[in-house]
Order: structure tokens, then C-alpha cells, then sequence
């Protein structure tokens, strides 16, 4: 899903990145051809308390100049008459969907063809800053082959997803030690040919939730599936999907697609997020535990850049991301 920015608060990198990173997507996917929708989103609310929530989200996204608008009642159900919704309809119009895979690969051979090298199937055993950095960090890897190999760089960007947080920890000193959390996020499957909206459809966000909710989405072959939920887990390999979880995913779908045919609902994969805490995933105040992406020049440490905690919306920001680091490194 390309984000709109509407979630994360007035102040934080995960607002500023994600409307950096939204503009600069859909330009980068007209230019380089990359394939995509601007499908919108729909937030739902089913009762008043959602309602108001989802006035706030309005008024929020008025703030930071992020379009926003509510749709009638009659013009939802004339538009997408499969979809529930008691209350109010936010409609978030900058949203979408992308081919992340074609995205990478874009990425990738654009990497490679400005003389970047890759090595995959390798893992970074360690990292050894040399004079603090000064001279650069030394990085020792393992092949898939069991090769061990240094390299040294003069510069280090940490931007390792899952595994980020142990890296960093295994440089840093101690009182700079992080916690990384790990939120597994099972997805389902549908294999009926209706319901199928062509709008991506959100739950109004519940208070202290880690998760946006079991919500609609699709991939550009117009194939719906729903997902994510949360489940913290300790292991950042186990991507196994939880059949215990699919009951209450489909009681939560069945709130805005009451029309579901649930036999049709399968298993269909996991992922799991890097997240620095057990907080909402919504900016809703003080004690809400929202935690912000970390992305920082590291004291005492000369060219080391840490990226922590990039979850949703990381690949929306994505290319803002790089421009910060960037920035960071030179300028």
C-alpha cells in the first residue's frame, strides 16, 4: 500500500517521510513505468465513538495538509454496495497500491547499474568500527558457502529490517542498548468472485491498537486479501500463519463485508514488523506509546547511520528515507 501520512502524528518521521516519500513514488512509478493504482482508501466507522475518531483523523489530516473527506452513506453504497458502513465513510484519496516487487527489482538494477555491488546470501557476523569510525568499520560476513570474508567501509548504514536492532546493539555501547519487538502479522486469502471492492477498506483505528486492523486490500490483479492482524512474537524467523487467528480476522471482516463468504477465506502468509515497542500504531497523545522510526547519525561514532524500527509506513517512505540518510552522510 502506498500511504497517505494520515496516522502518525503532527511532528514525527513517520508523517513527514510518508507524504515525502508518497509524492516522490508516484513520480519515480510514472517515470520509470512502474506499475500502480490510485485506488483510495476508505476508513469505516460502524458506531458514534468511531465516528468521532474518524473526525479527528479529518481534522488531523487539515492540519498537515493531507486530503481527507467525507462521503455519504448513499454514495458509499452506490460506489461499493458490498461494503458496510453504519455510521461515516473517510475517504483518503492519495492512497494506493504498487507492485512492490516490481519496485524492487527497479531499485535493484538501478543500484547496479550506478555501480553498486550485492551481496546476497550473507550474513554480517560482525562489525568493527576502526578508530570510531574514523577509519571506517570493518564487516565480517559468512557466505552461504560458509566463506568468511572482511570488507572495509568508510561509511555504515544500518537499514538491516528484522535484524537492525541486534546489529546495532553489537556496536553500540550498552547504555545505548535497544529492545526490538517483533509484531507478526498473519494475511488471509479470498477465493470467491464477490464480495470484491476495488477500494482498499480500513476499520476505524482502534485506541492503543498496534495494528490499523484486519482491513481489505489488494494486489494489482485486482486479487482482494485481508490482513494484517498482530501477534507479538519472540522469534523474527517464524513466519508460520496462526489457523488459531482466523476466526476472530474474519468476525472483524464480517463488521464491513458482512456479505463474506468465510469457507473462502485461506490461510495465506505472514510477516512480521520491527517495531521498538508494544504502542499504538495510531499518534494519539501522550501514553499512547507510539514509537517513531529511528533514523539518526550515531554519536561518537564517525558515518554510522542507524535505521530502527521501520515498519509501515517504511516502504512508502522509502525513497525520503534514502534523501534523510543521504542528507545525514553529506550534506
Amino acid at each position: 500500500v502506498i500511504h497517505a501520512g494520515i496516522y502518525y502524528g503532527p511532528s514525527s518521521l513517520k508523517t513527514q517521510l510518508c507524504i515525502q516519500g508518497k509524492r516522490m513514488m508516484y513520480e519515480l512509478c510514472d517515470k520509470q513505468g512502474i506499475p500502480y493504482r490510485n485506488c483510495k482508501k476508505w476508513i469505516l466507522a460502524q458506531d458514534e465513538q468511531q465516528h468521532e475518531q474518524l473526525e479527528k483523523t479529518h481534522d488531523f489530516t487539515r492540519s498537515i495538509n493531507v486530503p481527507t473527506s467525507f462521503i455519504s452513506l448513499a454514495e458509499a453504497r452506490h460506489r461499493e454496495p458490498e461494503v458496510r458502513a453504519k455510521k461515516a465513510v473517510l475517504e483518503s484519496p492519495t492512497t494506493g497500491i504498487i507492485d512492490s516487487h516490481a519496485y524492487m527489482s527497479y531499485m535493484e538494477s538501478d543500484f547496479l547499474s550506478k555501480g553498486g555491488d550485492l551481496a546476497c546470501h550473507t550474513k554480517v557476523d560482525a562489525v568493527q568500527p576502526l578508530a570510531s569510525g574514523l577509519q571506517g568499520y570493518r564487516v565480517h560476513t559468512t557466505s552461504s558457502s560458509e566463506e568468511s570474508a572482511s570488507i572495509v567501509a568508510e561509511t555504515l548504514v544500518n537499514s538491516a529490517g528484522l535484524a537492525a536492532v541486534p546489529l546495532s546493539n553489537s556496536i553500540l555501547p550498552p547504555d545505548r542498548h535497544k529492545k526490538p519487538y517483533y509484531a507478526k502479522g498473519s494475511y488471509y486469502s479470498y477465493a470467491a468472485a464477490h464480495p470484491r471492492p476495488k477500494t482498499l477498506v480500513y476499520p476505524a483505528p482502534t485506541t492503543g491498537a498496534a495494528g490499523l486492523g484486519t482491513h481489505l486490500t489488494m494486489d494489482m490483479t485486482g486479487a482482494i486479501r485481508f490482513g494484517p492482524d498482530v501477534e507479538w512474537v519472540d522469534d523474527p524467523n517464524d513466519l508460520s500463519v496462526n489457523e488459531e487467528r482466523l476466526s476472530a480476522a474474519l468476525n472483524e471482516i464480517e463488521t464491513y463485508l458482512p456479505n463474506i463468504q468465510r469457507e473462502k477465506v485461506m490461510l495465506d502468509y505472514a510477516g512480521i514488523r520491527p517495531k521498538l515497542g508494544r504502542g499504538s500504531a495510531v499518534a494519539q497523545g501522550k501514553g499512547d506509546g507510539f514509537s517513531d522510526f529511528y533514523i539518526r547519525r550515531e554519536e561518537r561514532l564517525e558515518g554510522f547511520i542507524n535505521l530502527l524500527g521501520i515498519e509501515s509506513p517504511g516502504l512508502t517512505s522509502s525513497l525520503a528515507i534514502a534523501d534523510m540518510v543521504d542528507s545525514l552522510l553529506y550534506k
